[in-house]
């Protein structure tokens, strides 16, 4: 192999302190019977990327790609590669797969229960981490697959994947009793479709107020989607109602809009469910509030869920269907939702990298890298 191996590593304790990893050995290190090298190809980075690094130890998101120095870390990223070695039986060199990656140039893995449809990386660093993130599928096998549309997958259905299954989780819930939602970080694309996957409960007895808080400078935006009943700057929380119960879901992870929003509610509301981190340097805890403790909310759980109640194939198929009509959204062509922005190379990651923890990416735009 003479192609050399980078990767960015990231400061655990402080997430804006990066740097390059020259010739990584263990990318670029002779196959192991069983494993296959892959060049990655392109990947989405995004303010989900950035909710990884905050609750990295938490939810253990720094062991998918661990760095030879524990006080450095790999964010995972969601792309496609291809196959440029392998020593494992059924993966064959040349071939293309869509899943979770290192911010890097090469990745080896240990595909195990390979299909036709793909495999699960079974390196032993990875048996105890959740199976959902360990999935590679074959682009060749993949139903929901277009070549023409990478970009939109790998900025958007892992994002969408977690949005429809908050409205479901809600749902499955009966809202706890609120008929009013409130999502913070209104204009990041995990809120906005979670916005879309409860707007289209609209004229059904399932129908919720759903209200998006959003920074000034995004409310024009945001306003725009028409996924949102209403939409408000955090400025403007005081000027909410306060006589029926809420549901909190907090894409945001500020301490200070999440206080504010108990203090606003208190008793009235119902339920309080922690899910993103874009305001990272103000992620704070749930003790003292007013009101429920905030609840992580953790997709896999819901989808070992309705893998029980619907069975896997029945839950492909809700996750298909939500997801073509979102892409109808998305990709309109008088409004779209989406601006697909490509770059390439060490600088332009890390010019989007600082932009995302700045919070200065504008949020129509869905940035796809290459190294």
């Amino acid at each position: 192999m003479t192609d050399q191996a980078i990767g960015l590593l990231i400061r655990r304790d402080n997430l804006r302190a990066t740097r390059w990893a020259e010739d990584d050995e263990a990318a670029m290190a002779p196959l192991q019977p069983g494993q296959a090298r892959f060049r990655i190809d392109a990947f989405a980075l995004t303010s989900n990327n950035i909710t990884y690094a905050a609750f990295g130890e938490a939810m253990n998101y720094w062991r998918f790609f661990p760095a030879d120095d524990p006080a450095w870390g790999r964010i995972p990223v969601w792309g496609f590669a291809n196959v440029v070695e392998s020593r494992c039986d059924g993966i064959t060199v040349g071939e293309r797969l869509y899943g979770y990656w290192p911010i890097a140039t090469h990745a080896v893995l240990q595909p195990e229960r390979v299909d036709s449809s793909g495999f699960v990386d079974g390196a032993a660093h990875r048996r105890e981490l959740h199976a959902v993130y360990n999935q590679y599928l074959r682009c060749s096998a993949d139903p929901g697959y277009d070549p023409a549309c990478e970009a939109e997958q790998a900025l958007l259905r892992p994002l969408y994947v977690t949005s429809f299954l908050i409205d479901d989780f809600l749902a499955d819930n009966g809202f706890f009793g609120a008929r009013r939602v409130l999502l913070s970080s209104a204009s990041s694309k995990t809120a906005y479709g979670t916005a879309f996957c409860l707007s289209r409960r609209r004229g059904t007895d399932a129908a919720v107020q759903v209200v998006g808080l959003t920074s000034p400078a995004n409310l024009a935006f945001t306003q725009g989607l028409h996924c949102y009943d209403e939409v408000l700057s955090y400025g403007e929380l005081s000027t909410l109602a306060t006589d029926e119960p809420a549901v909190y879901v907090d894409f945001s992870g500020s301490a200070e809009v999440r206080a504010g929003v108990h203090t606003h509610f208190g008793d009235k509301l119902s339920y309080s469910c922690s899910v993103g981190g874009t305001h990272w340097s103000e992620l704070g805890t749930g003790r003292g509030l007013a009101g429920p403790r905030p609840v992580l909310f953790f997709a896999p759980a819901q989808i070992r869920k309705r893998r029980s109640d619907w069975g896997a194939q029945a839950l492909q198929q809700h996750l298909a269907q939500a997801w073509s009509a979102f892409m109808g959204a998305v990709s309109n062509a008088r409004h779209p939702w989406l601006q697909v922005v490509r770059g390439h190379g060490r600088e332009a990651v890390d010019d989007v990298y600082a932009a995302l923890l700045d919070g200065r990416s504008r949020p129509q735009d869905g940035h796809l890298l290459t190294l």
